[in-house]
């Protein structure tokens, strides 16, 4: 089983990438996806630890299935990720971090200054 994770900045390229994984097999998880309902999406800042929440369940759910998975998620900085990293180290997963780095518009409209907000505190990998 494998873990892949994608982070960068809203319009990055994130959900594109994850789609492509998505085709050949993996299971596509990110926190955007708690907020689609009937196909719209409806954001509110006030759950978004709860879409995180649902976000790791999920990975969890498919982990548990034997299925590998895709992460989409900003990831702006380094302990964002690690509840995935964990349950890559309790399923004996192999984990593989992605960084985004396309310039398109992004889908759900965050403004440019909380983009900006996002660059300000982006942690790089550590090599």
């Amino acid at each position: 089983m494998k873990i892949i994770l994608i982070r960068g900045l809203p319009g990055s390229g994130k959900t594109t990438m994850a789609k492509e994984y998505a085709a050949q097999g993996y299971v596509h998880c990110e926190a955007d996806h708690f907020f689609e309902r009937d196909g719209e999406y409806h954001y509110d800042a006030t759950q978004i630890r709860m879409a995180h929440a649902d976000c790791v369940r999920r990975v969890m759910r498919a982990l548990d299935e034997g299925r590998s998975v895709v992460v989409s998620n900003t990831f702006s900085q380094r302990w964002e990720m690690l509840p995935y990293q964990q349950l890559a180290g309790e399923y004996d997963a192999e984990l593989r971090i992605i960084e985004a780095k396309g310039t398109w518009q992004n889908v759900h409209g965050v403004p440019e200054e909380a983009i900006e907000r996002m660059r300000a505190r982006w942690e790089w990998e550590e090599e």
